[in-house]
């Protein structure tokens, strides 16, 4: 009997036949009891204020009707940017999800039966997904210098953590019958695991990888803050500069585009899953 079950005995229930059971006590209070602490600690930690949030929230209303209405002579200055953060996005995608398979296969329990090397990749995968994009945005401008490069690079490091948990996790739920079957007859574990893992996990890997895809559009928006290209660029000079008319514009072609990418990609989710 653990510590909670001795504060709070389990109930004792006599059924029909005479026999008396236990039923342990919900464990929902505890959770409920250490969410509420960590809640108030991070309130003293952040030094969050609630009156004050009360009083400046109409502020942010302020600047975003200074948005409205966007300064539509501005669009024309916006294409470029655009499609520079659709390529960004599309090429980093394609190359995190690709580059992925591999290690995603070698951090499989069920594919790799040595601990040394799945723990490795698991590893890899984990400190690769605790690096911001920001962060890796920045890194990528010091090495290849600034422009979209950096911003593709960023994006397909961040795919490639973001689809590669999902992917081993994936591929540890498949039915592992016809990889074994092939392996039994002399057939490699890469070659096995093409013919046998791959057809399963395709569809819900595509599926992912649309799904990825749309939010990279977001996310490399705001690279240009670090000198990534796209439209992150010219967000950062127009709120620099307070032009808040040409921001909504900005934003309002971002909407656009990430609507009809999210339209098609999830009319393309729904044939494949």
């Amino acid at each position: 009997m653990n510590l909670y079950d001795r504060v709070f005995p389990p109930k004792v229930i006599v059924l029909p036949n005479g026999k008396n059971v236990t039923k342990p006590r919900s464990r929902a209070p505890l959770a409920a009891a250490v969410l509420l602490a960590l809640t108030v600690l991070s309130v003293k930690v952040t030094g969050f204020d609630m009156s004050l949030l009360a009083r400046r929230i109409k502020e942010f209303f302020v600047i975003l009707g200074q948005m409205i209405p966007p300064q539509w002579s501005y669009m024309p200055q916006i294409w470029q940017p655009l499609f520079d953060t659709i390529k960004m996005s599309l090429l980093g995608s394609v190359i995190g999800s690709l580059l992925v398979v591999p290690f995603a296969m070698l951090a499989s329990s069920n594919i790799i039966h040595n601990r040394a090397v799945v723990s490795v990749m698991r590893l890899i995968l984990s400190i690769i997904r605790t690096l911001p994009t920001l962060v890796t945005a920045l890194i990528a401008t010091y090495v290849f210098g600034l422009g979209t490069l950096a911003g593709t690079t960023a994006i397909a490091v961040f795919t490639f953590a973001y689809i590669g948990k999902i992917l081993y996790e994936e591929i540890e739920t498949v039915d592992m019958g016809a990889f074994e079957a092939m392996e039994a007859m002399g057939s490699t574990k890469v070659r096995a695991f093409i013919s046998s893992i791959v057809p399963q996990v395709l569809p819900s890997y595509l599926s992912n990888c649309l799904f990825c895809f749309e939010g990279n559009v977001r996310y490399a928006s705001i690279l240009g803050y670090v000198g990534a290209g796209g439209l992150g660029l010219i967000l950062n000079e127009k709120i620099g500069w307070r032009e808040y008319s040409s921001v909504g514009m900005i934003l309002l072609a971002l909407f656009v585009t990430v609507f009809i990418i999210e339209s098609i990609s999830r009319a393309a989710r729904k044939r494949l899953v």
